[in-house]
């Protein structure tokens, strides 16, 4: 399991949880998942990207929770869910169907948010009966379908197979990440983060990123780089916005511009200037109204309804 390692003070310190559970997903995996909020109010489900963590939603969680039934949980292998043999985009899958069964009551609607990996996961779950009966809506941010090694533009050159060569061993390299020094700030900043990013934007997404094990990191690096999800995406039928910035390095511009095409209910797009892969982070108030704006409009009950 990882080091839990995040800021403790601020805007991105994560809160404390109503109401802890473990989660039992088809393989027998265990996901930590967290509830925040009042019991009776609209649901929010938040799944977070690869090497992150629910911390990395704290902005969101703070933010949602005064008003909302927010339920944040760990992927296999990060935060506090243990690592799992199954990485493969059916074992995402498989966590977010569980997820969902376990927290919310038959039939009732939720707004779902996934960030990278976690909107991979999303796609990854469109077709499934239990993602379908739940989903009011879904909100993605900053993520992709396929090709997310050749289209990245981490290593600064013109596209090629040298630079996917590169690009797949950075990315995918064994090595740990240490501690979190001011180079591995700058290092994470210029992959992951926009360049103006402020100093504790920073240091949240660092601290939360170097908690994750390197085995795990490696492990989903590999899932990552074959990710084919196209299909999930043409399947994904409820209301869906898209978010994301146009300094992304991991998820370039390209990318939510062909789910913008291809999915076939998208009901908005926003394109954030100068912003980097860590959306959620870089501007909280803005994804945080997003998903307000999709609970509003898709999953809150009206009277008499």
């Amino acid at each position: 399991m990882s080091r839990l390692m995040h800021v403790s003070s601020g805007p991105y310190a994560p809160p404390e949880p109503v109401r802890v559970l473990t989660v039992t997903s088809a393989d027998g995996a265990a996901l930590h998942v967290e509830v925040h909020g009042p019991e009776d109010a609209p649901a929010v489900v938040l799944a977070h990207g690869w090497t992150c963590s629910t911390a990395f939603w704290a902005a969101q969680i703070r933010d949602l929770a005064a008003d909302h039934r927010v339920i944040a949980y760990d992927q296999r292998g990060h935060g506090r869910s243990p690592a799992s043999p199954a990485c493969t985009t059916d074992a995402l899958a498989d966590d977010l169907e569980a997820v969902l069964k376990a927290t919310l009551a038959p039939g009732e609607k939720a707004v779902i948010a996934g960030h990278s990996m976690g909107g991979m996961t999303v796609m990854a779950a469109s077709t499934r009966p239990v993602f379908r009966e739940h989903a009011a809506a879904v909100l993605l941010c900053s993520t992709g379908s396929s090709r997310l090694v050749a289209e990245s533009t981490v290593v600064p050159m013109r596209p090629g197979r040298l630079r996917t060569w590169l690009t797949r061993n950075i990315l995918g390299a064994r090595a740990p990440l240490g501690p979190v020094t001011p180079l591995a700030r700058r290092i994470l900043k210029y992959g992951t983060m926009g360049p103006g990013s402020a100093p504790h934007m920073v240091e949240a997404c660092a601290r939360i990123v170097h908690a994750c094990p390197r085995k795990v990191r490696h492990a989903w690096s590999n899932v990552l780089d074959l990710l084919d999800l196209d299909h999930g995406v043409r399947e994904l039928r409820v209301p869906t916005a898209v978010v994301h910035g146009t300094a992304d390095r991991l998820t370039p511009p390209v990318h939510a511009r062909a789910l913008v095409a291809a999915l076939p209910n998208c009901v908005d797009s926003t394109e954030l200037p100068g912003l980097g892969h860590m959306t959620p982070v870089e501007a909280p108030d803005l994804v945080s109204g997003r998903i307000r704006d999709l609970v509003t409009t898709y999953a809150t009950i009206k009277e008499g309804a």
